[in-house]
């Protein structure tokens, strides 16, 4: 199965570690977060990888060359100038229209959910499907009973409500949809959406961590340490 990784972005939230190296490259408990993402994507069966790529690009090509040393076969689809998330998908159209389906995913993302829920929810009815995780509170939430303080609960999960996990699959077809340049989140999927085209699987009690800040970096790091000691 194939799978493409959107890794052209700037990260500029995580300067001055991203004035050297693109945010994917950014190591987590030792491995950078693409890494990580590969090895994920190997154990559950997608071995042609394609990375959609821009900013210092040569860093990626340079640190996993064929994919060989991962298992995998790595192809490399470059952004000439910045074009959205949408438009990076549509750059390489020439290889994602060539299968009937693709698994699309964040370059800046951790997780252990399983991608195979999403394929197993297309159907005739949808042309894509995205993984749903619980929204994460920002704050530590105080377990209460009247005055009395019963103890602290660290950034629970908020239940009832749902965010993009920035994992995706699509059908081919789907590609009609998207723009020359243009972001998933603001043109391609609403107008899906809108058509019907769109589901969701809801995943509960996985790792899940977007890496966006300094803080997201410490946080993944204590997570995936805890992780490796067990």
């Amino acid at each position: 199965m194939l799978a493409a990784i959107l890794a052209g972005g700037f990260g500029k939230r995580l300067k001055p570690y991203t004035d050297e190296i693109p945010k994917s490259l950014i190591e987590i408990c030792g491995k950078p977060i693409l890494e990580w993402q590969i090895n994920w994507l190997k154990k559950h069966g997608f071995n042609e990888i394609v990375l959609l790529i821009g900013y210092k690009k040569e860093k990626i090509i340079d640190y996993f060359g064929s994919g060989c040393k991962y298992g995998v076969k790595i192809t490399y689809v470059i952004e000439d100038e910045p074009l959205g998330t949408g438009g990076a998908v549509k750059n390489a159209e020439h290889i994602l229209s060539k299968v009937d389906f693709f698994l699309l995913i964040n370059g800046d993302i951790l997780t252990d959910l399983n991608p195979l829920k999403l394929v197993e929810k297309l159907s005739e009815k949808y042309l894509g499907v995205i993984a749903a995780v619980p929204l994460p509170s920002p704050y530590g939430v105080l377990d209460l009973e009247n005055s009395r303080i019963k103890g602290f609960i660290e950034k629970p999960q908020i239940r009832g409500y749902w965010i993009n996990a920035g994992v995706y699959v699509l059908k081919s077809e789907a590609l009609k949809y998207f723009p020359e340049k243009g972001d998933l989140e603001r043109t391609v999927f609403p107008e899906m959406a809108r058509r019907g085209l769109l589901g969701a699987v809801k995943y509960e009690d996985v790792f899940w961590k977007s890496i966006d800040t300094f803080k997201d970096i410490e946080e993944a790091s204590r997570i995936l340490s805890e992780r490796i000691e067990k």
